[in-house]
């Protein structure tokens, strides 16, 4: 996959998936808390942040096209019902399970132990669709539409991407170059510094070690043993424990012994969301940040579907308040 040592791989993907999980933990990536925040408070600062995260993913793809690097693109899905009932399950579960996938990390970094059943339960889910024998949508063999584009659009994706990051500079130098250290050092991030870093983060591993994501995963495992199953499960631990010490460093790290309740609905979430990934195919992390960015229908068809059923289920939640349907914290 790459032209770095095998030495340098796994310790340099293993540092980039902690530095993500310490962001996921500081940032804004939750779709559940995206949308809440667009039905009680009327705002898309979240929202915002998660459409930023995926225009870095998708400029350095375009980047690393254009210089001939190695990153792998995945491939697009044939649209249809099968694709809106697993968009449909995939926002039942986040909304149940009141985080998606992203949000469970962050949960866990702020030490609620319950959400380490949400990949259980997503296990569970994909386990379920395998022994079902379900078919998922047939794959185009067509390259990705925005891999289409004319090379402009890789220049206008550039000159984005220096934009950003000069502006990002400048912001924190006003306080003096000091002040700026500190800033870091303290790990006070605002939404948007910590969506950069989720954005370069998940390129990087995509271009290290290919498909990474605990999902993915856990996919392939409930089919049999899955590919490199060791250093995946590696990557995953590091980005439990970025996350961890995001919640540590901001002073946000409360530690609480799981209920039942918690774990039930955790694992119930968890299989909704993997039982509709494998429906789609793809959890919400792939299509937000790969599917969504590279313009495959079957991934934006999935995030309205997946948004649409989050918005009902804490519309329905905020006028029927069920013990297990509460709002987000």
């Amino acid at each position: 996959m790459t032209t770095f040592p095998a030495s340098v791989i796994l310790p340099a993907a293993c540092l980039c998936a902690g530095l993500m999980g310490y962001a996921i933990q500081r940032g804004a990536t939750c779709t559940v808390a995206a949308v809440d925040e667009l039905l009680h408070e009327h705002h898309g600062t979240r929202l915002l942040a998660i459409v930023e995260a995926a225009l870095w993913v998708l400029g350095g793809l375009l980047l690393a096209r254009a210089a001939g690097l190695p990153v792998p693109m995945p491939a697009g899905y044939a649209t249809g019902m099968t694709t809106v009932l697993g968009a449909g399950l995939l926002g039942a579960g986040a909304a149940l399970n009141r985080a998606c996938v992203f949000g469970a990390i962050a949960r866990f970094g702020n030490g609620d132990w319950a959400y380490l059943a949400t990949p259980f339960g997503y296990w569970l889910g994909c386990r379920a669709v395998v022994l079902l024998q379900a078919m998922a949508p047939q794959a185009l063999a067509q390259p990705a539409p925005v891999l289409q584009a004319p090379a402009l659009l890789t220049l206008l994706a550039g000159l984005w991407l220096g934009g950003r990051l000069l502006a990002g500079v400048l912001r924190g130098l006003r306080g003096g170059r000091a002040g700026f250290i500190r800033r870091l050092a303290a790990g006070v991030w605002a939404p948007h510094a910590a969506t950069l870093v989720i954005g370069v983060t998940f390129l990087l591993l995509l271009a290290l070690v290919g498909p990474w994501t605990y999902t993915d995963l856990l996919a392939e495992l409930a089919h049999g043993p899955a590919m490199a199953a060791g250093p995946r499960l590696l990557l995953f631990a590091a980005l439990l424990a970025g996350a961890a010490w995001g919640g540590l460093s901001a002073g946000r790290f409360r530690p609480l012994a799981p209920r039942l309740s918690a774990l039930v609905r955790c694992t119930a979430g968890g299989a909704l969301m993997g039982l509709g990934s494998l429906l789609i195919p793809g959890g919400n992390d792939g299509l937000l940040l790969l599917g969504m960015p590279l313009l495959w229908p079957h991934a934006w068809l999935a995030f309205a579907v997946m948004a649409v059923t989050i918005a009902l289920w804490l519309t329905l939640a905020a006028r029927v308040p069920l013990r297990f349907s509460r709002r987000p914290a």
